[in-house]
């Protein structure tokens, strides 16, 4: 992994926890349109995400897993590659 996305990563965990520490969503669009990465370059960043999250505690889902949120049960949407709910 080169510098430039090792960098990119920590900035949006860091943006991501910072708009919503109890629930964080990466959407498709975000990922590969708004931020143009590669299948590739967006695998990687959830995979860190993922490890990065569940070392701090959260439930981690991917594209349509259920989970429960708010005592609702719901499914990660196809457009969402991966939501993080505080435990």
């Amino acid at each position: 992994m080169n510098k430039d996305l090792k960098q990119f990563i920590i900035e949006l965990i860091s943006t991501k926890e910072e708009q919503n520490e109890q629930f964080v969503k990466y959407t498709f669009y975000e990922l590969r349109v708004k931020y143009n990465l590669t299948e590739q370059e967006a695998n990687e960043v959830l995979k860190i995400s993922k490890d990065y999250f569940q070392n701090k505690g959260y439930k981690v889902y991917f594209t349509e897993e259920r989970f429960e949120y708010q005592n609702a049960n719901r499914m990660v949407q196809d457009n969402e590659l991966m939501i993080a709910i505080k435990e």
